[in-house]
């Protein structure tokens, strides 16, 4: 019995400092309710039952936005591609083909360093 108190008073004496330190490394926009000053004094005045009520209402899940607005790419957009045209989307393609091969003859084109020929600067 010893031995089970020891270890469960080692685990949640891991458990309130792991919840202390996540408490405040956390940014300001991931705590819910009250302050992150407060939440660290709950966590750190309360040590087992405040580590539980801040992961459980404290702390704010990564797909938890809060209502914020979602922005999304237009080629992510269904509703976008439902409404341009094949039509659009060929001339689109062949405009950004053509523009991609221009870009690509412009390089094999350019200036080429060649190692044999006289050094002209002063």
């Amino acid at each position: 019995m010893a031995r089970l108190l020891i270890v469960g008073g080692f685990l949640a004496a891991i458990f309130w400092v792991y919840s202390i330190v996540d408490c405040a490394v956390q940014p300001q926009t991931r705590h819910r309710g009250v302050s992150k000053g407060i939440w660290i004094a709950i966590v750190a005045l309360v040590p087992v039952i405040g580590g539980v009520l801040w992961f459980t209402l404290g702390r704010r899940r990564a797909n938890d936005d809060g209502g914020a607005i979602r922005i999304v790419a237009p080629d992510d957009d269904p509703q976008f591609l439902r409404s341009i045209s094949k039509s659009e989307q060929d001339a689109r393609i062949r405009r950004l083909e053509e523009e991609l091969a221009r870009l690509d003859d412009e390089t094999d084109d350019g200036p080429a360093s060649d190692s044999t020929a006289p050094d002209t600067r002063p």
